[in-house]
């Protein structure tokens, strides 16, 4: 019987990457994304490229209680993995940026991405085996102003891999928190304010490699991954300098990447 992966973003970026690694391996996919025209093309794309089975669902992530109503639709499946990739970005001062859209971010990072992974490991444990992959990022490192939330939340997600990771050690599922540096997907176009592209595009990822990298620590049991030489280095970095110091350093990249 072919094992099932869900992915939630699956329809671009890392989370098509993604996909396209497990249909390779030959799992059955799950794919969840809010857009439901990238959802088709991506189903007939893979499905007339491997022979796997695509189900697809068109969900906004960021609404409350959508993971519940995701399981419910997918019924008596058993997921063999899941990977929360869905995300997003917004640049600007805390107290300037509509609360609307923050709220979405919280509940998209924090709430969602709890809320199913809690719902998926149950059934995981009791099988004795089953592979979380969470989205996490560089930014879960250091406080980010001017993208405050993104990286607080980011921060959450690595926090909270870490420590299930920790408890669900003998059960026979492991969780990866993935934590890439800037990549190239089209993040970069959702936070940008008066361009489409970053303007700092030193050490900048294909999001094929980021997602070979995930995958390949995902399939290890590795908890945390930092693809990169230079990242994992900036990674360790705040552990030497105040915080205060980081914070200022993130300040200036984020101003100077979207200077007119």
């Amino acid at each position: 019987m072919k094992k099932t992966a869900l992915i939630t973003g699956g329809a671009s970026g890392l989370g098509l990457e993604l996909a396209l690694l497990f249909a390779k391996d030959g799992y059955n996919l799950i794919l969840v994304d809010i857009n439901a025209e990238k959802l088709e093309a991506t189903k007939r794309n893979i499905e007339n490229s491997f022979s796997v089975s695509v189900k697809i669902l068109d969900k906004d992530l960021s609404q409350i209680n959508i993971s519940s109503e995701i399981m419910s639709e997918i019924g008596d499946v058993e997921i063999d993995a899941l990977v929360n990739n869905a995300g997003f970005g917004c640049f600007g001062a805390f107290h300037e940026v509509e609360w609307e859209r923050q709220s979405e971010m919280l509940n998209l990072h924090v709430l969602t991405t709890t809320h199913l992974t809690k719902l998926v490991v149950e059934g995981m444990v009791k099988r004795g085996s089953g592979k979380i992959l969470n989205l996490s990022s560089l930014a879960a490192f250091q406080p980010g102003p001017l993208m405050s939330l993104y990286y607080a939340t980011k921060g959450y997600i690595l926090s909270f891999s870490e420590a299930i990771a920790n408890e669900l050690k003998g059960t026979g599922v492991t969780v990866t928190a993935l934590c890439p540096g800037p990549t190239k997907t089209s993040f970069q176009q959702v936070v940008a304010s008066n361009s489409s592209e970053n303007k700092i595009t030193f050490n900048m990822a294909s999001a094929q490699a980021v997602a070979a990298y995930g995958y390949k620590s995902m399939m290890k049991g590795k908890c945390v991954a930092i693809p990169g030489g230079i990242n994992k280095i900036l990674g360790t970095l705040p552990r030497f300098i105040p915080r205060n110091m980081a914070a200022n350093i993130v300040r200036k990249i984020q101003e100077k990447n979207r200077e007119d």
